[in-house]
């Protein structure tokens, strides 16, 4: 395996819709509202991607010091635990490309203020505390609840405030809408590896009740996230609508393929449960672009 589709692999690129889908969706409402700032917006996107990396390489390497992910493992190749990258190699990556998100994300401080910085530590904090430390968040099933924040209302909300200089109610709707897609992505990971984490004493909310019930919320939270931004789909043109729609129809039909499938053939659906979520942001942002308020 090549070196450079083994740091790919490691990054797992397949999950960054998660990070972009909340910038792009932050976009279209400062676009819709006429406070839409390039620069700003620009600097958010980098700052969401390498922030995401730095969180999944530290959720390799400290999965791979608890014993989590072992050989064989059902779900995507791990470098570090197959033995293709050096454990301490990892680790310093890691420290090395946050090192590089705080650097961009202070260039974000002239648009939006000095209060921005503890704002960033926290995120940072977020990005190491999912995996390490002594309460590690996906080990304790608080893992949901953080891409719920570090994922929907943040990433949409302070995009927007960069840009705008102010908060909106829009926004914060579309943050919780694209926070719960966020989850759902989360979901088809722990689902996937739920024998794995109940093994390795790894509460993700999945093992703590079950596939069947982590199937029925993935669904019903698809549904809730499209229906709850009622209030902004009756303000924009009626083919506005078929938004929801289409994103419905691919929810559904990945939840279909989720709920009859095991082992590594829910591999592909983490990366179309991402897919969903981007192709709903980017349809969200463009109907808000071509029909602002």
């Amino acid at each position: 395996m090549g070196k450079i589709k083994i740091w790919v692999e490691a990054a797992r690129l397949r999950t960054l819709p998660v990070s972009i889908a909340g910038v792009i969706a932050a976009i279209g409402v400062a676009k819709w509202e006429h406070r839409f700032a390039l620069v700003p917006a620009l600097i958010c996107l980098a700052f969401a991607v390498l922030a995401q990396i730095t969180s999944n390489f530290a959720n390799e390497y400290y999965d791979f010091k608890r014993g989590t992910d072992k050989k064989g493992r059902a779900g995507h190749r791990r470098g570090v635990t197959e033995g293709d990258i050096k454990p301490e190699t990892l680790k310093k990556v890691t420290y090395g490309t946050l090192a590089l998100a705080c650097v961009v994300g202070c260039c974000l401080i002239p648009f939006g203020g000095w209060w921005l910085v503890p704002v960033g530590i926290a995120i940072a904090v977020f990005a190491l505390a999912y995996s390490a430390g002594p309460f590690p968040l996906s080990y304790n099933g608080l893992g949901d609840v953080a891409v719920l924040v570090f994922f929907g209302l943040v990433p949409v909300n302070f995009t927007y405030y960069v840009q705008a200089g102010g908060w909106s109610p829009f926004a914060m709707l579309v943050s919780v809408t694209i926070g719960l897609m966020g989850v759902n992505v989360l979901l088809v990971n722990n689902y996937r590896d739920m024998d794995d984490d109940r093994e390795a004493n790894k509460r993700t909310t999945v093992v703590i009740f079950g596939r069947k019930v982590a199937g029925s919320f993935y669904l019903i939270s698809g549904y809730f996230a499209a229906f709850f931004l009622s209030p902004i789909w009756f303000l924009l043109p009626w083919w506005a609508a078929g938004i929801p729609l289409l994103y419905l129809v691919m929810h559904t039909a990945t939840w279909y393929k989720l709920i009859h499938r095991e082992g590594s053939a829910l591999n592909p659906l983490l990366g179309a449960t991402g897919r969903n979520m981007l192709i709903f942001a980017v349809l969200l942002a463009i109907a808000m672009i071509v029909c602002p308020r």
